[in-house]
């Protein structure tokens, strides 16, 4: 397998192990990207992106990147904090009266973004068409009652948390979610993300399909099983309600749907970027990217069925945890996708990394691929 792309000599641990995921056939696709103090040490790409195998993956190749969204939507909403347009700890009904039926009158900003509002899932079964009709979901998470008491149980919320931001930046700013993450995140810094795809990129976006036959740790077996055999439980409904398959994610209206928490599209060096970008203060002022990253809820997780860690809409390193570790500081934050990729910041080192794949592996939080990637640039990084 060819190998395209650029690394410094002191990483080469880095591009042999990267190099050495093709040894697997069933892998397509993947790129990985790491920079310091915000300057590219690695940038490689290797594969194919469609699922003929036949068109060459490019530095510039999209790819469905599910909830490694979650922290860009995190940022627009923490940017509306900054200038007084939202506050965290004021109920999302006061900017989205709606939202107020049901007994959700007190569910606050703080609380969607570190998944503690009692609302991580729907219990109505929708069609899967209802996931492209906006109007008629925020009706229904407007209209439905909480699982929990707000801010009593940890549960993450997979698929709820872009509708119910990007509704509420709507309400405020104006602007679809999609819209004002690429005006007043991604186009100012050059970052190869899209919440919406346009129409002239969707040459670019890569296949994602399954590797056959991987199998996750027994947190992902545990949460597949679930899924499989207990259609109420809240795991379920979580991740599946409106369904979503990889099928699905190779149609024009997903490339075009700006749910903020589910449906983006980027590259390993648009990841890199925007957690270079964080660790630069270029987002968030240094208060508001404490707070991202500061702890906020942690335990077990209804949802992931595993125990979780979060700050305002990123996930926190389990350094204890296996399945749950980026791999290099305890102070990491960033966030995971369904599949395997990847984008997240070490603080320490002043380190920022991105991993995107189009075969997705079987585990429901850290996958072994980008782990090992993220281990051997901290190695490399030490020995300089």
């Amino acid at each position: 397998m060819d190998i395209h792309g650029y690394c410094v000599k002191e990483f080469e641990p880095v591009y042999q192990a990267f190099a050495e995921l093709f040894d697997d056939p069933r892998e397509r696709g993947a790129a990985v990207c790491i920079q310091v103090a915000g300057q590219t040490l690695v940038d490689l790409w290797a594969g194919t992106r469609d699922s003929q195998r036949s068109l060459p993956w490019d530095r510039d190749t999209l790819v469905s990147l599910y909830s490694c969204g979650k922290p860009f939507a995190a940022v627009a909403v923490l940017q509306l904090v900054e200038r007084g347009l939202l506050h965290l700890d004021q109920p999302i009904a006061r900017y989205w009266p709606e939202f107020a039926a049901s007994g959700k009158q007190q569910v606050t900003l703080r609380q969607v973004l570190c998944h503690v509002s009692g609302l991580p899932a729907l219990r109505e079964v929708l069609p899967a068409a209802t996931l492209y009709d906006w109007d008629f979901m925020i009706e229904c998470i407007a209209a439905h009652p909480l699982w929990w008491a707000p801010g009593s149980t940890l549960g993450y919320a997979p698929m709820i948390y872009g509708w119910v931001l990007g509704e509420t930046i709507r309400r405020v700013d104006g602007r679809e979610p999609g819209n004002y993450i690429a005006e007043e995140i991604c186009t100012p810094l050059g970052l190869d993300f899209h919440v919406g795809v346009a129409d002239q990129d969707f040459q670019r976006i890569a296949y994602l399909s399954r590797g056959e036959g991987w199998v996750g740790d027994a947190a992902a077996q545990d949460l597949w099983w679930v899924m499989g055999n207990e259609p109420r439980n809240v795991a379920t409904l979580a991740f599946s309600n409106p369904s979503v398959s990889p099928s699905q994610t190779f149609q024009p209206r997903w490339w075009r749907l700006q749910n903020p928490g589910l449906s983006g599209h980027g590259n390993a060096h648009g990841l890199a970027g925007f957690y270079s970008a964080l660790l630069g203060d270029e987002l968030l002022g240094a208060p508001l990217r404490e707070e991202f990253t500061r702890p906020h809820s942690g335990g077990w997780d209804q949802s992931l069925r595993t125990p979780t860690r979060f700050g305002l809409g990123c996930m926190l390193d389990q350094p204890d945890q296996a399945n749950a570790t980026f791999g290099l500081g305890p102070r990491a934050f960033g966030h995971l996708g369904l599949g395997g990729s990847v984008g997240f910041a070490d603080p320490q080192r002043d380190l920022a990394f991105g991993f995107v794949t189009n075969t997705m592996g079987g585990f429901s939080l850290m996958d072994p691929r980008a782990q090992r990637l993220s281990r051997l640039a901290g190695q490399s990084l030490a020995a300089c």
